[in-house]
């Protein structure tokens, strides 16, 4: 398998959780193929250095993987919305700092 995975230690999800969205996202976009063999959990755990059965890519519904995507975009932006208006933001400021934000990866 050579897909590349970052972790974000100090980002807001989980070290799994970040792993298993980018594992879901290779699938999406065809980086990893079905039947294609998945890292072993040490092996993983030992590349991202974080503590950690090996797994396999299951043939799914790529489409359904991609709304989910979306599903968890719109719900995390909705949460971002609040706490913009909360703290007196205004929709071009967020858009403006999410435009930048975005450049910068």
């Amino acid at each position: 398998m050579s897909i590349n995975i970052n972790i974000l230690p100090q980002g807001t999800l989980a070290i799994y959780e970040q792993i298993i969205m980018q594992l879901k996202n290779a699938i999406v976009t065809g980086e990893l193929k079905s039947g294609e063999a998945l890292p072993s959990i040490r092996a993983l755990a030992a590349d991202l250095q974080v503590v950690g059965k090996g797994f396999y890519v299951c043939e799914y519904n790529t489409d359904y993987l991609k709304e989910k995507q979306f599903m968890m975009i719109e719900k995390r932006t909705q949460e971002i919305i609040y706490e913009a208006k909360n703290a007196g933001l205004s929709c071009d400021d967020l858009v403006d700092m999410i435009r930048t934000l975005y450049e910068e990866k």
